[in-house]
């Protein structure tokens, strides 16, 4: 099977989403110099869009391909680095079990993370106990929903908190920057279609499924988990972990049960502040790790569009390629870096608090990305050793301070202190709305946004602003909307984790796993985190065993 690289097509020939197979064929058969006879079959493996030329968007596409004389095809193209052998992508597992462990896995947290490590576990016979603090999607669902209809936090039961994790009330991206040598990613995407997402994100080079798919596919997911042995308890929160001579004996519920095991993958997600400062407690190895503070922003769609897509843009254009998105980066005089985080195309921003008395923003977006406003964090890195030197849980403490002062900014009551763009550059609280609506729910309360964030932040989005608007015109447009604050765009702790053998490096037992370890960000690399921990807790077990 050989890999071909850079198959490019103008987009205006293909359909919504790919050319049509004989056109394919044709730009294949010219790049390989071969007749149609020595072709024996191909596949797209990747789908890219090229739009840096105004004039002439393009797909670009990476195949995978049998053809007959496959070496003699090679040696023609030694020196193309566009054609090559195709990488061996199918998942393999490292170990399996007809017999149940004496002592079963747990795996805490059903999120992205938690959901793969204990898919795998099951898939290799292992049959794990998951326990997850929040309920099943559905019920969470109608929870979340009353927060952001009714001033209702459920602080068990929100968009951090729940069946899905915090992926599952987001745009539903499904794609990093992670390395992954072992096509780990694969297999992830892989499982999302058989549990019903679009195949379509096999190929295309940034997919995503939207909240309401996620829902159903999580469903399916936990389906198949138990139908392979596993068991998944809801509205389970683990309020101890029981330690011996450094190694886990063992966890205890809020309810006072106690489940023995001696293999416990922590998959918490980034939010679970409470089991976070146990974990510190007990004295597990805790340490602070960078993250990054700022607003929502939102602009009409289509500006960004018309802004992304150039003299090409047009109401045809966007049936085939969607909304545009953008991911912007800015290196402020101050020397903090200001960056766009999560952005969702004809998306929402939502209320994603999980404590009460807080305000926090996030993102979503569904599957047709067809909203009246885009919508993206703007923030600002920090660092603990500048920022929160003194404790590895300050920067969790911090988070808390901002979402605090935020709540009290939009009137106590879950609304969410906003600023036009425009009043914010010119550091003058907002009065009234423009031309932008926003979207967040329940609602947001105009004022001066200097008084959300520390002064080293607001100097450095002031500053990017306009430095956005060189890339993307209209970015500083005065009626575009911020929204406060965002302050969880990933962990502000690492538990740390020995690089071989995936436990915490001072208790056996323990797999810190997923963005709350502190060892992924996003849906993508959270699935491919939990595989990499399952297969170690599996190695594990059947080492032990012998």
């Amino acid at each position: 099977m050989l890999r071909i690289t850079e198959i490019k097509l103008p987009i205006e020939q293909a359909d919504t989403l790919k050319h049509q197979d004989d056109q394919i064929k044709a730009a294949l058969l010219k790049r390989l110099e071969i007749p149609a006879s020595d072709l024996i079959q191909f596949s797209i493996f990747k789908r890219g869009i090229d739009a840096r030329k105004s004039y002439a968007i393009l797909y670009v596409y990476s195949l995978d391909v049998e053809v007959k004389n496959e070496a003699r095809v090679l040696a023609k193209f030694k020196k193309d680095a566009h054609i090559k052998p195709a990488p061996d992508t199918s998942y393999q597992f490292v170990a399996k079990t007809e017999l149940s462990p004496k002592l079963r896995p747990i795996v805490v947290g059903f999120g992205p993370a938690g959901i793969f490590a204990a898919l795998i576990l099951a898939q290799s016979g292992f049959k794990p106990i998951v326990l997850e603090r929040g309920k099943a999607v559905r019920e969470r669902t109608q929870d979340t929903w009353g927060l952001w209809r009714k001033n209702t936090l459920n602080p068990e039961s929100n968009v951090q908190f729940g069946e899905g994790g915090a992926g599952t009330f987001s745009d539903g991206k499904l794609y990093s920057q992670i390395k992954d040598p072992k096509h780990y990613g694969r297999k992830v995407l892989q499982e999302l279609v058989k549990a019903g997402a679009p195949e379509e994100i096999m190929y295309v080079s940034h997919p995503h499924i939207g909240t309401f798919r996620l829902v159903g596919m999580v469903e399916e997911m936990r389906k198949t988990i138990i139908e392979l042995g596993g068991e998944i308890h809801f509205e389970s929160r683990v309020e101890d972990i029981e330690i011996e001579n450094n190694a886990v004996q063992g966890v205890v519920l809020q309810t006072g049960e106690r489940i023995a095991t001696n293999h416990l993958v922590l998959a918490v997600g980034h939010s679970a502040r409470d089991t976070f400062e146990m974990v510190h407690r007990k004295g597990i190895y805790v340490e602070a790790k960078p993250f990054s503070i700022g607003f929502r922003i939102e602009h009409p769609q289509s500006l960004i569009d018309k802004a992304r897509y150039g003299k090409s843009y047009s109401e045809d254009l966007l049936t085939k390629v969607g909304a545009a998105d953008y991911k912007l980066v800015h290196h402020a005089k101050n020397g903090r870096s200001v960056y766009s985080f999560c952005m969702c195309p004809g998306g929402t921003v939502v209320a994603a608090a999980s404590e009460p008395n807080r305000v926090v923003t996030n993102g979503m977006s569904q599957y047709s990305r067809n909203e009246r406003n885009a919508n993206a964090g703007i923030v600002v890195g920090i660092t603990p050793e500048v920022d929160f030197p003194e404790h590895p849980l300050a920067g969790m403490a911090l988070q808390r301070q901002l979402e605090s002062n935020a709540f009290v900014m939009g009137g106590s009551n879950y609304n969410a202190p906003a600023q036009l763009i425009g009043d914010f550059l010119a550091n003058t609280p907002s009065t009234k709305l423009g031309d932008v609506v926003p979207s967040y729910k329940p609602n947001v309360q105009l004022t001066n946004l200097a008084d959300a964030l520390p002064e080293f932040a607001i100097t450095a989005m002031r500053e990017a602003i306009p430095e956005f608007a060189k890339q993307i015109k209209g970015f500083d447009l005065y009626d575009g909307v911020l929204t406060g604050v965002e302050t969880r765009t990933s962990s502000p702790i690492r538990i740390k984790r020995d690089d071989e053998t995936l436990e915490s490096i001072n208790t056996k037992g323990l797999y810190p796993c997923g963005e709350g370890a502190g060892y992924a960000g996003g849906i993508l690399s959270a699935g491919v985190d939990g595989i990499k921990v399952a297969e170690a807790v599996a190695l594990s077990i059947v080492n032990q065993g012998k």
